[in-house]
């Protein structure tokens, strides 16, 4: 699976390493990703999701069911 959180749809980015003469390499910039279980008590189940540290916040201020709605909604999640 690709580095990409099922909630906030955030994904790698690309950018450069600067040296101290000012050389420029491509590097990568990874979203903190973490595999995490929530537990759904509306539909009385588990579902594991990868999420970023961002999202688990966003999780528990607004709930995983709203959480899973708007990402349904804005085409992120595809459970």
């Amino acid at each position: 699976m690709a580095r990409v959180c099922q909630i906030t749809g955030k994904k790698t980015q690309v950018g450069n390493n600067v040296s101290h003469a000012n050389n420029k390499t491509k590097r990568k910039f990874y979203p903190n990703l973490h595999k995490k279980r929530f537990f759904i008590p509306e539909e009385n189940k588990w579902i594991t999701l990868k999420v970023s540290a961002n999202a688990i916040k966003t999780i528990n201020l607004k709930g995983i069911s709203a959480v899973l709605k708007e990402a349904k909604a804005k085409g992120t999640l595809s459970i």
